[in-house]
């Protein structure tokens, strides 16, 4: 069974919707550690709840970036993690991040890369007028939500939204797309080459 770790920054709303799915039996993989940067994370207390570690790393007790993300891979690496899963984790990661997970490290953002990468998405969104944005799971590189694109969802944008409205539509199909990602990984079902990613045939993101 694919061990994966998650690293989130705030409430954990995609780390659950990964719970979830693995209780319902629609994710077979195995949560190995949870590990945030910041100290009250909603994130952490939703992996003790599901008898996983949850590891805090405080940035500040570091020199550089670099030193703290080698911290991090030690943590995944010593919990036996095979696939890195960003789910709001609010940090760059570095060059020896993405050495020590090669092709093995996914994100998920709330727009329709490469439209609107970065923070504040919705609220990009909204000030250029768009009428559909979304959600995307991809590869992560050295630049700011630019690796090879996994799978997109889009969400119609309404006249009537607000950042906080779409945001809270948009979230809906990130708790759908990101544990069906994770499946389709851990079964072998997506492939890549270059930027171009590969989902095998028949199967529906």
């Amino acid at each position: 069974m694919l061990v994966i770790g998650v690293l989130a920054s705030g409430r954990g709303s995609n780390l659950q919707a990964i719970f979830d799915a693995i209780q319902s039996g629609t994710l077979n993989v195995r949560v190995g550690v949870v590990i945030s940067d910041k100290k009250e994370a909603e994130a952490l207390v939703r992996a003790k709840s599901n008898q996983v570690p949850a590891l805090f790393l405080d940035p500040h007790a570091y020199p550089d970036r670099e030193s703290y993300d080698q911290s991090v891979v030690a943590g995944l690496i010593a919990h036996r993690v095979e696939l890195v899963v960003l789910a709001g984790f609010m940090r760059l990661i570095t060059k020896p991040f993405i050495d020590a997970f090669p092709n093995k490290i996914i994100n998920i953002q709330p727009s329709l890369l490469p439209a609107f990468p970065g923070l504040h998405p919705h609220r990009q969104a909204l000030a250029h007028g768009v009428k559909v944005s979304g959600c995307t799971v991809h590869f992560v590189d050295l630049d700011v939500d630019h690796g090879p694109i996994i799978a997109q969802v889009s969400v119609p944008v309404l006249e009537t939204d607000t950042e906080a409205s779409l945001a809270d539509r948009i979230l809906v199909e990130e708790h759908r797309l990101l544990p069906r990602v994770i499946e389709y990984y851990a079964s072998g079902r997506i492939r890549s080459e270059g930027r171009r990613v590969f989902i095998e045939e028949g199967l529906s993101i």
